[in-house]
């Protein structure tokens, strides 16, 4: 009977040692856990860093047709240096839209980068072609300018300039109307700059009609006389009767936005 007893003990306690010895089933770790191809995909994401959109250029109105443009890169842009202060900035690029005087006064920019661009009208233009420039902070494309007595179409140019952050602007150099304004609306420019002095180029009117056809977000009025004592007048700029106008006076700066 004592025997009986025994046996049937062990037989009662056999399960427990079993579960004791098993032991309880772990919880997996949270790194061997497989999350939803969903969430993988929302935590992917979230763990790129955000691309960096590139900042706006700085255009300073120097006065007559000089500009000069600092890019987001802090690449210096000279554009028919003549008149005006802010020529201290070492340059990185210089760009000239032909040889009179008034566009040309390349020697004025002393402070340059070894590295140094210059592109005028004879690079400007080859074999009748006007060419694009790439260059890692901005692109530079020559139009076609002139078509007057002064100005002769294969000796001008004028630039498209687009920056890393897409925003372009556009100078006309000395011109009258070209037939390739008809076709630049497809350009989408955000900035223009026309001539409008009325004596070697258009007038006001005829400029005008030249940003209309180019039909860029903003028009601005430059190279407003031809005099050579007065290198901004701004009651013949509030004459430019366009819509969508931006006089800036000289010594005013731009941001290309």
């Amino acid at each position: 009977m004592k025997k009986e007893r025994m046996m049937m003990l062990s037989l009662l306690l056999i399960p427990f040692v079993l579960f004791s010895a098993c032991g309880f089933p772990q919880a997996p770790s949270p790194a061997e856990i497989e999350l939803p191809a969903q969430v993988q995909s929302v935590q992917t994401e979230q763990d790129e860093p955000a691309e960096t959109v590139p900042g706006p250029a700085e255009l300073l109105y120097q006065g007559q047709a000089s500009i000069r443009i600092v890019t987001d890169e802090g690449k210096v842009i000279y554009v028919d240096p003549y008149v005006g202060e802010g020529y201290d900035l070492p340059a990185d690029l210089i760009l000239v839209t032909h040889s009179h005087y008034d566009h040309n006064g390349v020697d004025r920019i002393e402070n340059r980068n070894p590295d140094c661009r210059i592109i005028t009208w004879k690079e400007a233009i080859q074999n009748g072609e006007h060419l694009v420039f790439d260059l890692s902070y901005v692109t530079v494309e020559a139009v076609e300018a002139g078509y007057n007595r002064w100005h002769d179409m294969g000796e001008c140019v004028g630039y498209v300039l687009t920056f890393s952050n897409g925003c372009s602007i556009y100078v006309t150099g000395d011109t009258s109307t070209t037939e390739q304004m008809a076709d630049m609306a497809e350009k989408e420019i955000d900035y223009a700059f026309f001539c409008c002095d009325g004596v070697f180029n258009m007038g006001l009117e005829e400029a005008a009609e030249a940003a209309r056809l180019v039909g860029a977000t903003h028009n601005i009025p430059y190279h407003v006389t031809a005099r050579n004592d007065i290198f901004f007048d701004r009651t013949v700029a509030e004459q430019f009767d366009v819509e969508n106008r931006l006089i800036l006076d000289m010594g005013e700066t731009l941001l290309i936005e």
